[in-house]
């Protein structure tokens, strides 16, 4: 492990975010969207959802990739490379970071999405069905996978640094950004692009969803459908869009009078080795990981101040994210503030 001057693994900072969401895309607007409490969630526009159990969607309405990048660029890529990209710009943008003067060995690209560009696949495969092979767009076998979004980023940007997009579902944002931290806390980069992007809103892929009825039927009432920890929720409202970090070292980020807001301590994963969307229901080791996670930051469960949970508002999942939060925080469960980011 390669340690800082005092001996001791990097400090991790965040200086750069960039949303690009349903309440609002760049800092400013995603601030005010937040702040507004008013949920974007509304009836599908952009496919007919009549046949399905459910019926809403965080679409977001304002995205224009011109505005990140040239035209023929933009053309290239399909929406989920081009929210990668383009939240790359504005995280790197809002970190005061140019990408001319950075040492690009010495910056990583850690990516997570559950589905990729699987809507570009969606879109093409009626003209293999109608026209054949020959009408299918070249560009889908590089636009579908998962790693297109780090791949992209490492492209427009020219960082050479270590690179890798996870597919790890609900998790893959998380774990980019703990693959990312543990890169720069080691020394072997001084700077990473970490965050979670997704792109799914296109029939099939959101039908698969309403079809195992992980996803919310209160379609009357879209902006308070997601609702976790009720005891009548019934699952999550599916959206798009992307939200990138700039990571660096403590040491890089003094360097350059860096505004930082705030550091990441620690991180832990595991897996239930149990199934493919519910969580084992003693929640071991779910609690096992938030319990790494504390342990690697050199935080006592006594010093959580907040939790931000899964939250999938699902009947599954969230008596069991209940009991881990209860086995690591103790006594101090019911008094620790506890929210997701999902509704």
């Amino acid at each position: 492990m390669t340690m800082n001057g005092s001996g001791k693994p990097n400090r991790v900072l965040i200086t750069g975010v960039g949303p690009i969401t349903a309440s609002g895309t760049g800092v400013e607007s995603f601030w005010s969207g937040l702040r507004a409490q008013t949920s974007p969630v509304h009836d599908v526009t952009r496919f007919d959802v009549s046949d399905f159990r459910s019926k809403m969607a965080a679409e977001i309405d304002d995205f224009d990739p011109l505005d990140y990048m040239e035209k023929n660029r933009a053309r290239r890529l399909n929406r989920f490379g081009q929210f990668s990209v383009a939240a790359t710009r504005m995280a790197l943008e809002d970190a005061g970071l140019d990408p001319s003067q950075m040492q690009p060995e010495r910056v990583a690209i850690q990516m997570g999405s559950a589905l990729g560009g699987i809507i570009q696949a969606e879109e093409e495969f009626p003209k293999f069905l109608g026209k054949g092979l020959k009408s299918v767009d070249p560009r889908l076998a590089l636009g579908v996978f998962c790693g297109a979004a780090s791949c992209n980023v490492a492209i427009d940007f020219g960082f050479t640094g270590p690179n890798s997009t996870n597919a790890m579902s609900c998790a893959s944002g998380a774990i980019a950004i703990g693959d990312a931290w543990r890169l720069i806390r080691t020394g072997e980069v001084d700077v990473a692009v970490a965050g979670g992007i997704e792109a799914p809103l296109a029939p099939l892929t959101y039908g698969a969803f309403s079809l195992i009825r992980a996803m919310s039927s209160r379609n009357a009432d879209p902006s308070r459908a997601c609702r976790p920890f009720e005891k009548d929720r019934d699952g999550f409202v599916m959206g798009e869009g992307a939200c990138v970090l700039i990571l660096e070292s403590e040491a890089h980020a003094r360097a350059r009078n860096a505004r930082v807001y705030a550091e990441v301590r620690g991180f832990g994963t595991t897996n239930d080795a149990h199934h493919m969307a519910a969580p084992h229901p003693d929640g071991d080791e779910a609690a096992r990981a938030m319990a790494e996670a504390l342990k690697s930051g050199g935080v006592a469960p006594q010093e959580v101040d907040y939790v931000n949970a899964h939250g999938s508002s699902t009947p599954l999942n969230d008596p069991t994210e209940t009991k881990v939060i209860r086995s690591v925080l103790g006594d101090r469960a019911s008094e620790v503030p506890v929210s997701g980011t999902k509704p």
